[in-house]
Order: structure tokens, then C-alpha cells, then sequence
């Protein structure tokens, strides 16, 4: 299977690369770890205006209806420019979970003004939460829940409004997450369940751009440096073992980018839940594994100054680290693959 973006889609993600080159987001990611999210939030309406937040959200709930390779190609943009805030629940977490109910009317109340960028909305899932029970911790956690309007807690087959409660340290420090306990229940019962299943996968297809976004910043950070540090006269990227480094870590990402194409073409697709599953999770293992493989590589051929908090490598190393066991961990998503593989869901 060959797999190529539009013309649209390439113009599409350059413009949001503009975007995101001109905001010098490293001042804007820590200034929001530091509770000061008002750069942020303005970067944040710029990318609502581009149709970033309100690309998976039907035209009657205020979006673009468009489909997930919109969605792959707007966050590995928002990862290359390590863009924070809650913005896989805002703009592909919770526009899945709301469409996929019953019962429509919350997605009616809620997603236009999730699209337009004038509120931002936090997701948290418990342990139990639909088919994939353990995918989670049991301490539910939902990301800037202290900003985030609504905040939805997902429990099994039921949904319901959260109030947060005392931040969580994550080793990224723009990552700000709290726990959260759940009030009012907003949906229960037939078919809660599924569109959680959903509201996961497509988190995690979301999240899987972000991290080869991260990792292909990384990566051409990276090359830059070694063309410039010298070491006895002579760019350090003229050492072979570096070149092999870096090229490994290349081969990695473009590797892992037909698993995340594959991925938005069967949610696109309507497929099996098990299917849609599968294919996820091989999205978010490849470019979490390939992004913390380009990490490991950058903050080697920096040298001691990669280690350095300021130094803005460390806001895309913290970024991935963090990332990679975001919406399941490695070893959750092996589990869902083997565990279709074992089904003999193969297609």
C-alpha cells in the first residue's frame, strides 16, 4: 500500500509549521509549566483558526468533518513544535467519545466551542474504563484539568464531570497533570462503553503524531548541532559514528510513519473495534519507541549540554518521555496487538 498526502494536506501542515516556527513555542512551554498559559492559549486559538481543533468534529457540532489523517498530520505539526496543553483530548479524545453516543446533544453543547479554541477540554480514563480495562492507572488523571472546561472522567460504561484536585509532577514540566474525582453523570449505559473505546484509540492515534513530530524535531535539532559544534577544528558530524547514530535514528522514524497512516485509514475506515485497536497501538509503540530512540541519540551527540534544563533540547527530550507512556504505556499496547494477533485479526 503506497501512502501519500494531498497537496492539501502537505500546504495544510506547512502552514501550521509556519505557525509553529514563528511563535517560538520553547518561551511559550515553559512559561505554561510554570501556571502562565496565556501565550499558550493564544497559540493555541491560532491553531483553532488554522482548523487544527475542530478537524474530527462534524459541521453541525462546529468543526470541518474532515477524517484522521487530518487529525495525524495537524499533531505531528503541534509535537514538532512541542505545542502544550490538553490538545489530544480537546481536539481528538473528546469530539470521538461525544459523536459516538446515543445521544448527540452533548456533543451539540460542547465541541463548537471546543473548535473555535474558546475552551479547552481534559479527558480522564479510570482503569475499568471500556474494553480495555488496565490500560490506565487506577488514580484517574486528566492533563491541565486546573484550565480545562469541561473535565470529563470516563468509568466503565459511564461518563461523568470531574473536579480536579492536587497536581501530579510528570518529568515534563509543561505536562501539568491532577487528579481528578468524578460528579455529575452526563451519559451511561448502551453504547458508553464503545465510544470510550473509540475516544481511546483515536487519543492514541493523536498522540502517536505528536511523538514523530517530537522525534523529527529532534532529529533535525540534532543535525544542525553536529554541523555546528566542532571538536579539534572539524564538525563533530563529520565522525562516522555519529552519522550512524543520527541515521538510525531517521531510518526509525520512517519506519514508524506508514503505521500511523495505516492507523487513520482504518479509523477511517469503520473498521473492528479489535482491528481499530490493533492498528493503534502499533502506531503509538512504533512512534513512541522510534521518538524515544531519536531522544536517546540527540541527547547523546549533544554532549553535556543536552542534560541541561536550559537548553530547549529538554523540552522535546521531557516531551517524548513523557509522551511515550501517555494514552498506554508500551507494554499495554504490545498486549493489545498480541492479543488480536491471537484472535487472528490479521487484515
Amino acid at each position: 500500500m503506497r501512502f501519500a498526502l494531498t497537496t492539501e494536506q502537505n500546504d495544510f501542515a506547512a502552514s501550521l509549521r509556519k505557525m509553529g516556527e514563528a511563535a517560538k513555542t520553547p518561551g511559550i512551554v515553559r512559561a505554561w509549566g510554570a501556571g502562565d498559559s496565556a501565550a499558550g492559549r493564544a497559540l493555541i486559538g491560532q491553531l483553532a483558526e488554522a482548523g487544527a481543533l475542530g478537524l474530527t468534529s462534524t459541521e453541525e457540532n462546529g468543526g470541518f468533518g474532515a477524517g484522521p489523517v487530518e487529525l495525524i498530520v495537524a499533531f505531528t505539526e503541534i509535537g514538532r513544535a512541542a505545542v502544550p496543553g490538553p490538545l489530544v483530548e480537546t481536539a481528538a479524545a473528546i469530539p470521538a467519545l461525544l459523536q459516538a453516543l446515543p445521544d448527540s446533544t452533548l456533543a451539540a453543547r460542547q465541541l463548537p466551542e471546543l473548535a473555535e479554541g474558546a475552551k479547552l477540554a481534559t479527558l480522564a480514563l479510570t482503569a475499568a474504563a471500556g474494553a480495555n480495562a488496565g490500560r490506565v492507572d487506577d488514580a484517574a488523571t486528566a492533563l491541565d484539568a486546573d484550565i480545562a472546561d469541561p473535565v470529563l472522567i470516563a468509568e466503565g460504561d459511564r461518563i461523568a464531570l470531574g473536579t480536579a484536585g492536587a497536581q501530579v509532577k510528570s518529568v515534563d514540566a509543561a505536562r501539568r497533570l491532577f487528579t481528578v474525582t468524578p460528579g455529575e453523570t452526563l451519559a451511561a449505559g448502551e453504547g458508553v462503553s464503545a465510544a470510550i473505546d473509540l475516544a481511546f484509540d483515536t487519543a492514541a492515534l493523536a498522540a502517536a503524531a505528536q511523538l514523530l513530530g517530537a522525534g523529527r524535531a529532534l532529529l533535525d535539532t540534532s543535525v544542525e548541532y553536529v554541523k555546528q559544534r566542532q571538536q579539534f577544528g572539524t564538525p563533530i558530524g563529520r565522525n562516522q559514528a555519529i552519522k550512524h547514530h543520527l541515521a538510525n535514528a531517521h531510518i526509525a522514524l520512517e519506519m514508524a510513519q506508514p503505521l500511523l497512516y495505516r492507523a487513520a485509514l482504518t479509523l477511517e475506515s469503520n473498521a473492528d473495534s479489535v482491528i481499530r485497536g490493533r492498528d493503534s497501538s502499533a502506531a503509538k509503540l512504533a512512534c513512541g519507541e522510534a521518538a524515544y530512540r531519536t531522544a536517546r541519540i540527540a541527547l547523546q551527540v549533544h554532549g553535556a549540554i543536552g542534560y541541561t534544563a536550559e537548553c530547549d533540547l529538554s523540552l522535546w527530550l521531557t516531551k517524548v518521555t513523557a509522551l511515550r507512556s501517555a494514552w498506554g504505556t508500551p507494554a499495554q499496547h504490545r498486549a493489545r496487538i498480541a492479543t488480536a494477533l491471537r484472535a487472528g485479526n490479521v487484515a
